[in-house]
């Protein structure tokens, strides 16, 4: 577990830092950030349509440790490359190299956790080896981006990019250090990829989602609460602004991960957490309660605050929705399970991140209390999609 979570970590860690490194790359470079805007926007357009791809490579591999390994060093190739033609090669090269990274991304988020139902059993184990899994995306998104910004000013950004890729290097060496799972010791269960992928593997991953009514729940109800999420960066930079603290939209926004890092622990000590659905609603309404109060906090020390209590609740959210994908999906398909359930949800994010950009010049407090409500939807989703899930419970499933 150990070795899995440093994987993990490091993973996580370079992907959380590249949005930064090439924003800041893009300044150093050419004195604007647009063309690192433009080298994101391909980094993120990929993962929603390779996640069933790559997912179902993944269930097709021989040797799935090895497989997510070479997953990894393309990731982290893939960001050394960006760092070394950002703004001095050829437009097309470095979107290329985007796009290549982007499209094993989803390895790098579902698909790492899909490994972990292989090896813990169903039950409060899995949902405190869920909550540590959790920890590893919000300690990433603490530090990575406070790394980046270090190095970057310490030295360059070219060497604060090529920190991301030598971490996302290390996971993958890591990786490949892992206990076999039975997948890897029982080849004869896969068959070859030589033989190639059939349409209709593809929508495997698609249709577990929507007819399995418990994976049906979390997908629907955690977009909904990542178009609201999607746009918390915007909507955080100008309620600082409105609390007189222009420059302090990134300590709430650290502070909303903070949060989430230690929600998450907290579920990997409690004992007797409530079963995953019910632990997603919770989670989802104390980050809409946590949200709508901050947005009518008098002062920037409340509102900082708040918006910790606001991630509080996003840790126990993203072990729930790992604890049900893992519960749920079928053996065949649940790396798919994972890597699209993953790609969705940062789909949703981008979406909701275009929505609150285009009604910027709402005051804050609107925009906040509408990210507050997106999360309320999604604890009533969850109830009233979880109902119709009622006489399909499988026991010992949420126990």
């Amino acid at each position: 577990m150990v070795t899995y979570l440093a994987t993990a970590f490091l993973a996580r860690f370079a992907d959380e830092g590249v949005g930064i490194a090439l924003a800041l790359l893009a300044v150093e470079r050419t004195g604007s950030p647009a063309s690192g805007a433009f080298v994101l926007t391909a980094w993120l357009a990929p993962h929603a349509v390779a996640a069933p791809v790559v997912g179902a490579l993944a269930e097709r591999a021989r040797v799935p440790r090895l497989f997510h390994g070479c997953a990894l060093a393309v990731f982290g190739a893939a960001i050394a490359l960006l760092g070394l033609t950002l703004g001095r090669a050829p437009m097309p090269l470095t979107l290329g190299a985007a796009l290549v990274g982007g499209s094993v991304g989803p390895m790098v988020t579902g698909g790492l956790s899909s490994l972990l139902a292989t090896r813990v059993p169903a039950g409060q184990t899995r949902t405190r080896a869920y909550a540590l899994d959790a920890t590893t995306y919000n300690a990433a998104a603490v530090a990575a981006p406070a790394a980046v910004s270090t190095a970057a000013t310490a030295t360059s950004a070219t060497l604060a990019t090529a920190l991301l890729a030598t971490s996302a290097g290390c996971a993958a060496l890591l990786c490949m250090a892992q206990r076999l799972p039975a997948a890897d010791r029982d080849a004869s269960r896969h068959p070859p990829l030589r033989r190639g992928l059939r349409p209709g593997e593809l929508a495997i991953g698609v249709r577990a989602l929507w007819h399995i009514p418990q994976l049906r729940a979390v997908t629907v109800a955690t977009c909904v609460a990542f178009l609201g999420v999607g746009g918390l960066p915007v909507t955080a930079v100008l309620l600082a602004a409105q609390r007189g603290e222009p420059g302090a939209g990134g300590v709430l926004l650290t502070a909303f991960a903070v949060g989430g890092l230690v929600g998450s622990l907290g579920v990997a000590r409690w004992r007797r957490a409530p079963a995953p659905a019910r632990l997603a609603r919770l989670g989802l309404l104390a980050t809409a309660t946590a949200l709508a109060a901050a947005a009518l906090a008098p002062s920037l020390p409340w509102t900082v605050a708040l918006f910790a209590l606001a991630g509080l609740g996003d840790g126990p959210l993203l072990t729930a929705t790992l604890r049900i994908r893992a519960d749920h999906a079928p053996e065949e398909a649940r790396t798919q399970v994972f890597t699209l359930g993953a790609g969705l949800k940062l789909t949703a994010a981008a979406a909701g991140t275009a929505l609150v950009g285009a009604f910027a010049h709402l005051p804050a407090l609107v925009l906040t209390l509408f990210v507050a409500v997106l999360h309320l939807a999604a604890a009533a989703l969850v109830e009233a999609l979880g109902r119709r899930s009622g006489s399909q419970h499988r026991p010992g499933v949420d126990a």
